[in-house]
């Protein structure tokens, strides 16, 4: 069933574009049916526990297995592929270009999967590279030139911190003599000093960073999502980002198991990220942006309890289980919030705040949709989102109380935990920034209509009215739902049963929701309303872009640093070694070959091979093959030399 769900996509994939040279609708209904089929094949390896192994492949082989977290995961990437894919159906209906489309979506499934069912880091890495490449072509979809341009952004950081992850692979296998995750903790959980492979661990983690969006490594996120198709978006946020947080889960609980110098390393990425994704999504007047930067922050949740797996040592069943359903609750949300965006979209082919503010007015159906998602992303209690956050703030909590009790400071961790209550508060800032701009706010202008017949087809909002509905289910009922899925991914997380069960509703836990709610209200009122917005002469609502262009990081560090600075550096070093060079050779030429001093010397001397013209038969001495076969082989060896001493 393994290697079904990772290559029959693919091959479902190739098989659509060709029927889509020949008939686009029975394209769109094989499309969805082959999800279809991945979808129930995830669902039918539950209870099972199953392993495969290519040998020979790549060097190493594939090796994959199911159960537990990766099951998990495995489900969630087939429903909300299929989900996503009937979506598109209706979201594309007047696109072009959508045999490319669904080709390069169905292959991007394949190759999430077996990112998501991969039993070593080499079969990590390889489905990872292929999912860079794949997903690459949803991004620039569109062939806009803003969306060109984000999807090259998009994949030179993948690139580039692929590259980094391999060396740090090459690394590690040297090092330990495998990349199989399981032999990893072995190997690792009997070492008593990790202190050499942090650099190591670094590189590795590097690429799953890049991925994951974490700072300073996510200026590709808020441009690919917001140029990206609503679908696409909604895979991006939901589960290609993923496979980087995936990865980052996996270091951390298979290399660095209980290590609270690799978890303090990750902390501090989670905390930046955290609030610089809260940050940028309230200044964001976009609305796909708004929920990219959101994404973003929300990474910077789970990375924060990833980090404190770690740091908690053997008493991270809170944070393991807070990590695992934050992956699985932010999965959900933006599911339902991209999707609503692709509804506004689909009808105004605007996503200005400014353009499309009253356009869900009269839509009580999408009004009630787009609550649920904003409720549950904002933590509030009885909807799925409190529930991980929660346990994520219980992790922090308790880690303060350890300190207290052996004596040592806590300031540190206070710190982490105000930081962490008040990106809450923005999250519900920004997240009711966009709604009342959508469903609340009138707009004195006529919309800009473009779609003909109902704003939403009946099979999308049923889609949308079951994900909605399934979020304050899991959010009323975590003790049947939530605390489940923890148990079934505390395996690989490598997390001890919870010495007790959480009482999610007491006043000690809703505490922290009530003050991220304050938080909120303050921020929304006080400076959303009062310094991101203004009335015009006519009393109508304006949202301003006050987020300053030179806090740019792409724009003003990155291309400048890599399409400028470093090939500037690049190119005078080669220069210095070409002058260089030229110098030693024409020293050469007068103290050995003596081209300069006077001397007549022989030209079978000089030149190192003799020619016979074949016209002439006359002997011909000129520089030939076998003079730059010796220069070749001198500078072969002087390089050998050089690695050797």
């Amino acid at each position: 069933m393994l290697p079904f769900l990772v290559f029959f996509p693919m091959i479902g994939g190739l098989i659509g574009y060709i029927i889509g040279r020949r008939n686009q609708g029975a394209r769109d209904f094989w499309a969805m049916a082959v999800t279809l089929v991945v979808c129930i094949g995830a669902f039918l390896l539950m209870g099972r526990e199953e392993g495969y192994a290519a040998v020979g492949i790549c060097g190493l082989g594939l090796q994959m297995e199911s159960g537990g977290f990766q099951l998990i995961l495995a489900v969630l990437t087939g429903v909300i592929w299929f989900l996503t894919t009937v979506f598109s159906k209706e979201y594309f209906a007047q696109d072009k270009n959508l045999n490319r489309y669904y080709l390069f979506m169905l292959l991007t499934e394949g190759a999430t999967m077996g990112i998501f069912l991969s039993a070593d880091f080499f079969t990590t890495f390889i489905f990872f590279e292929i999912m860079s490449f794949t997903s690459f072509v949803l991004v620039m979809h569109d062939e806009t030139k803003e969306a060109m341009k984000a999807a090259k952004t998009y994949l030179a950081v993948a690139v580039l911190g692929g590259l980094v992850t391999l060396m740090g692979l090459f690394m590690l296998y040297q090092k330990t003599g495998t990349l199989q995750m399981n032999e990893l903790q072995q190997i690792f959980s009997v070492m008593e000093d990790r202190s050499a492979y942090y650099c190591i661990g670094v590189l590795v983690f590097f690429g799953f960073a890049a991925k994951a969006g974490l700072f300073p490594l996510h200026i590709w996120l808020p441009k690919a999502y917001t140029l990206a198709p609503a679908p696409a978006s909604a895979l991006l946020s939901c589960l290609l980002t993923k496979t980087g947080v995936f990865g980052a889960m996996a270091i951390t609980a298979k290399i660095f198991l209980y290590d609270a110098v690799w978890g303090n390393f990750v902390l501090i990425l989670g905390v930046i990220t955290m609030l610089m994704g809260a940050i940028l999504a309230v200044f964001s007047i976009n609305l796909k942006r708004t929920l990219a930067c959101s994404s973003m922050s929300q990474i910077g949740f789970i990375m924060v309890g990833i980090a404190m797996q770690g740091i908690l040592g053997e008493h991270n069943a809170l944070a393991a289980a807070g990590t695992l359903l934050h992956f699985i609750n932010h999965s959900m949300l933006k599911l339902v919030l991209f999707l609503s965006a692709g509804v506004v979209f689909m009808s105004l082919k605007e996503l200005d705040l400014n353009k499309i503010k009253g356009f869900g007015r009269d839509k009580p159906l999408l009004k009630g949709i787009f609550l649920m998602a904003l409720l549950g992303i904002g933590g509030i209690p009885l909807w799925n989102g409190y529930i991980s956050k929660t346990l994520l703030h219980e992790s922090i909590v308790e880690y303060i109380h350890l300190l207290e009790e052996a004596g040592q400071s806590a300031a540190y961790m206070q710190m982490v935990e105000y930081l962490f209550l008040f990106a809450g508060g923005l999250t519900l800032a920004y997240m009711t920034k966009i709604f009342v701009a959508v469903f609340v706010d009138k707009n004195p202008n006529p919309l800009p209509v473009q779609k003909k017949g109902p704003y939403m087809s009946k099979v999308n909002a049923v889609i949308l009215t079951v994900c909605a509905l399934a979020l304050p289910v899991c959010g009323m009922l975590p003790y049947m739902t939530q605390d489940r899925l923890a148990e079934l991914g505390r395996g690989f997380l490598g997390a001890h049963a919870p010495e007790h069960a959480v009482e999610y509703f007491a006043w000690v836990n809703l505490k922290g929701a009530v003050i991220s709610l304050a938080v909120g209200a303050v921020v929304y009122f006080l400076f959303i309303r009062k310094v991101l917005m203004r009335r015009d002469a006519a009393g109508n609502v304006v949202y301003l872009d006050r987020w300053p262009k030179w806090l740019d990081l792409e724009e003003k560090v990155y291309r400048p640093l890599l399409l400028t600075v470093l090939p500037f550096i690049g190119g005078f070093f080669a220069r210095l070694a070409a002058t260089l060079t030229d110098g030693f050779i024409s020293i050469l030429r007068m103290l050995i070959f003596n081209d300069d001093n006077g001397r007549v010397i022989p030209p079978e001397d000089k030149y190192f091979s003799a020619y016979t013209d074949g016209e002439t038969d006359k002997t011909v001495y000129r520089e030939g093959f076998a003079r730059s076969l010796l220069m070749i082989g001198i500078g072969l060896a002087v390089a050998m030399l050089y690695i050797l001493v």
